[in-house]
């Protein structure tokens, strides 16, 4: 069967399932656990011959062999028993549930499944499939997937700045779904950037990829994507950790670091209070490897990615730009980022490009350094791409093309020799200069939170966005605003309880 009619059909039974009221994110975890299913029953004949260890009574040709009522109850006795193990079977499985609820869409999804070879067709059209079902999810922003869906624009021009090289490591300590690790390994096997050597697939296989996400259903949909990407074995070691990556230092260290950390300011954990109701309590980690100890979760992940990477170690990290301007602990992170790693370039975001609306924030790319009594940042080069830019997620969303700029401007292939593209004086439009180490910490705070383009929608009434993009925009606007009153409500609440 060609590749073609298995994406239109995985498309259009995702609509009919839709009309029974099955999300997105539903089915894309029915079909990760089909999906598995039947690629063991395929690595159990040959020329694999492989035993992936499901009970003989729960393996493929035994869904297949049932209807009706008989197959939902065995479906849901399956699902109970794998996600008990202790094994990477057990980490797919995990508190699954069957979410189709009408038996005979329940068999034709297993027959549409059936009908695929998925241990051979090429892991380009597998991993097609799969990311292209994240993405619809992500857009679903009733269910709040959007958080953990990075632009993949966005993520490739991470990934085509930093260069990663084979045989090294990689690390993502919030994964999402493995868009960092899917983009790298696209870019590892692309044959203009590298030929591969066996021992370098290898590596590449096993041993590249590294993470950590502490959210089940989409730690799932990560080792799946993975799998479906030809990334480790399905009956191999789980390198994607549900642990939360900041309670403790990393067990090891790594030469690249690539990450999205999840928005929101504050950490925190639930509990159920006397009177039943559940409240958040601000979590503060106390690490002695950290500079600073606060509740700023991006601060967290920031300090927390630095002692992540090998002292040649490389990170580009999203944040949000109260990384960049927040004083108290923010000033400290910033203080002793720029004197202990080399805080090259910062790349400024637009609005409009992220699932949660409102978001501002920004790329920040470091190398780890040996220990200096100098500052090893000598200068930092903004790329602005936030004044004057207008996106939005349906009308004009973020392309790669978009960002090829500034990866011209970044000069991935030698970044100790890059030319501003602003003068004062004859290009001042120009979205690409640089600080010295010296301007940015005579800053109040030592913010970062710099900018030096017109923003022609306050003068250039001629030259506004489209009304559509207007309003979206506004609502935008109005939802982060909605947001923050939230927080502020919540913050209020619990300081009249104490």
């Amino acid at each position: 069967m060609s590749t073609a009619p298995i994406i239109s059909k995985v498309w259009s039974f995702c609509n009919t399932l839709r009309d029974d009221g099955v999300g997105y994110g539903d089915y894309l975890e029915q079909i990760t656990y089909l999906i598995f299913l039947k690629m063991a029953d395929e690595y159990s004949k040959p020329p694999y011959k492989r035993n992936v260890g499901i009970p003989a009574k729960y393996t493929w040709p035994s869904l297949k062999a049932k209807r009706g009522a008989e197959l939902e109850a065995h479906y849901l006795a399956l699902l109970r028993e794998l996600g008990a193990r202790k094994d990477v079977l057990g980490q797919i499985f995990t508190k699954s549930q069957n979410k189709i609820q009408d038996p005979a869409k329940l068999y034709r999804l297993i027959d549409m499944i059936d009908e695929v070879q998925w241990v051979s067709m090429g892991a380009d059209v597998k991993g097609d499939i799969y990311e292209g079902l994240l993405e619809k999810n992500a857009e679903d922003t009733k269910s709040g997937a959007g958080q953990y869906f990075t632009p993949r624009a966005l993520i490739k021009a991470m990934v085509e700045c930093v260069r990663p090289e084979p045989g090294k490591s990689i690390a993502d300590p919030a994964c999402g779904t493995g868009g960092f690790f899917l983009a790298s390994y696209d870019f590892l096997t692309n044959p203009a950037n590298y030929k591969l050597d066996r021992d370098q697939k290898t590596f590449l296989k096993h041993k590249t990829f590294y993470g950590n996400e502490i959210v089940a259903n989409t730690r799932r949909l990560c080792l799946m994507n993975m799998f479906l990407h030809n990334i480790g074995e399905i009956d191999g070691d789980v390198l994607i950790s549900p642990n939360d990556a900041l309670v403790a230092p990393s067990a090891q260290s790594f030469d690249y670091v690539l990450a999205n950390p999840p928005f929101g300011k504050k950490s925190s954990m639930s509990f159920t209070n006397d009177e039943g109701e559940e409240e958040n309590d601000d979590l503060t980690y106390n690490r002695q490897d950290f500079w600073a100890t606060t509740s700023n979760k991006q601060l967290n992940f920031v300090q927390h990615i630095r002692t992540m990477l090998k002292t040649t170690g490389r990170a580009a990290v999203v944040v949000p730009d109260n990384v960049l301007f927040e004083g108290g602990a923010g000033e400290i992170v910033r203080q002793n980022l720029l004197k202990t790693t080399d805080l090259h370039t910062i790349l400024r975001l637009p609005t409009g490009i992220f699932y949660r609306p409102g978001v501002k924030a920004n790329v920040l790319f470091f190398d780890n350094r040996e220990a200096s009594k100098n500052p090893w940042t000598k200068e930092v080069w903004f790329y602005d791409y936030r004044t004057n830019i207008h996106h939005t997620l349906k009308k004009k969303p973020l392309r790669f093309k978009h960002l090829t700029e500034f990866i011209e401007c970044y000069n991935p292939q030698n970044r100790h020799k890059r030319k501003a593209t602003w003068d004062a004086d004859k290009r001042p439009e120009g979205r690409w200069r640089k600080f010295t180490y010296g301007e940015l910490t005579a800053r109040d705070k030592t913010s970062l939170d710099v900018f030096w383009l017109k923003d022609k929608s306050l003068t250039d009434l001629d030259n506004l966005p489209e009304p559509d993009e207007l309003a979206e925009k506004i609502i935008e606007n109005l939802e982060a605003g909605l947001a923050s009153f939230r927080q502020v409500l919540a913050g209020l609440g619990k300081a009249v309880g104490a």
